[in-house]
């Protein structure tokens, strides 16, 4: 029963549109006060939650993406990526694709994955006759696979909740998010076949390949340089965003010479107000987590499960329908910090790997992106593609079915996403 009134007092206040952060921490310190103990758990929470070298690179990734997006990266990597495929049936939709995976490995954000991308390829699909609510939902779709192919931001956070490790998460992320992009890639190229009005761009010379492709090669060399350094453990997560982030300074400011001082101080501002953002919920969330703890509502909800839910299949079934639900009114990082607490200490009774389930539940928050009415990739979009939320919402519907066709993909066949990290 007290664990009923606090999800319904915590749901109160978010519904009441309490801010994530204020709303998790003022109701974990009321529950420390009511509990009898010492409101001085919730400072010592905080400052122990921020205080941290893994979330050093939430700031630091940050900061790279947005030095790229302001750079223009991701108007090279289209323009690389189109003049190879972009004469194919459904070319510009298939390197809309290419890009957004690439750019999800260098700067591990939706958010900018699918606006850096969305502002070069929304206007040039345009053009050839894709319709705008296939273009919008292709683009909002796409910038998910920022937060499943590594680097990924919500893979850090879990693996600091969890305490497992990143780099494993990182590397289980890479086979579901190539599977994601083939799926949308094939879907793109059906819809353009039976799509009569999607002109394909003409064929570009060699000279064009040429030209384009040294000039995003900078940034396929920061995403290969990223991946392959936290796969061979040469350097940290927190590490490669570092590297990262002097990287994309070089290649921006002295290479392609398209990052002047406001741009860059426009970055900079940009990524401290979403560090202070993220960093606040990540603190509010860690003392409503010892709240929960120490009145042992993690332990009864894992003892619920275990005498509930017998089967990993129908645990896993009915976790996802819950967070596609949550996914219609909170965003990505917050169903991540109220709900992994909880269920991680089921998942070694049910026989599920915590790194498994990090991927699962990342795919399934990429959903909580891309659903109405609060998905934040939806505005990202509709803002850049200056459109209206019913066009964005209406051409996301099959790319949502695809993503859940991927979970149930990595459910059958685990080793998708199980292979690269401990047998490879």
């Amino acid at each position: 029963m007290t664990t009923i009134l606090i999800l319904l007092a915590l749901f109160t206040l978010l519904l009441m549109r309490v801010p994530v952060a204020f709303a998790l921490g003022g109701l974990g310190l009321v529950l420390l006060l009511m509990g009898g103990f010492s409101p001085l758990m919730a400072p010592q929470s905080m400052l122990g939650t921020i205080d941290n070298f893994v979330l050093l690179a939430v700031p630091l990734f940050l900061l790279m993406s947005n030095v790229l997006l302001k750079g223009g990266v991701g108007r090279d990597l289209f323009a690389a990526v189109q003049a190879w495929v972009g004469h194919l049936p459904g070319g510009l939709a298939i390197a809309t694709v290419i890009s957004c995976g690439i750019f999800a490995a260098i700067s591990g954000s939706s958010v900018a994955t699918a606006a850096t991308i969305g502002t070069v390829a929304i206007p040039e699909m345009s053009q050839r006759g894709y319709p705008r609510p296939f273009v919008l939902g292709l683009l909002a779709a796409g910038g998910t696979l920022g937060i499943l192919i590594p680097p990924s931001i919500p893979m850090i956070v879990y693996g600091f909740i969890t305490e497992e490790s990143v780099i494993k998460l990182f590397l289980a992320g890479i086979g579901p998010g190539l599977i994601l992009m083939a799926l949308f890639i094939g879907f793109s190229m059906i819809y353009a076949w039976l799509s009569p009005q999607c002109q394909s761009s003409p064929k570009a010379s060699w000279t064009e390949r040429r030209d384009t492709g040294l000039r995003a090669l900078p940034a396929l060399g920061l995403a290969g340089l990223i991946i392959w350094g936290i796969y061979w453990g040469v350097f940290t997560p927190t590490e490669a965003a570092a590297i990262g982030f002097a990287a994309s300074l070089i290649i921006t400011g002295f290479i392609l010479r398209t990052l002047t001082w406001e741009t860059l101080k426009e970055a900079v501002t940009q990524s401290m107000v979403t560090t202070v953002t993220i960093l606040l919920i990540v603190a509010g969330a860690k003392v409503f987590g010892k709240a929960i703890s120490l009145y042992r509502i993690p332990q009864d909800v894992s003892f619920f499960i275990s005498q509930n839910f017998s089967e990993a299949w129908l645990f896993i079934l009915v976790v996802g329908a819950v967070l596609v639900l949550m996914g219609l009114f909170l965003e990505a990082l917050s169903m991540m910090l109220i709900m992994v607490p909880v269920l991680a200490p089921s998942l070694l009774g049910l026989g599920i790997d915590p790194i498994w389930f990090g991927v699962f539940f990342v795919i399934m928050i990429e959903c909580a992106l891309i659903t109405p009415p609060v998905g934040l990739n939806l505005y990202v979009i509709q803002a850049v593609g200056k459109a209206s939320m019913q066009e964005v919402a209406k051409g996301v519907w099959p790319f949502l079915a695809l993503m859940l066709f991927t979970v149930f993909l990595i459910y059958e066949f685990p080793d998708l996403a199980m292979y690269i990290p401990f047998k490879l």
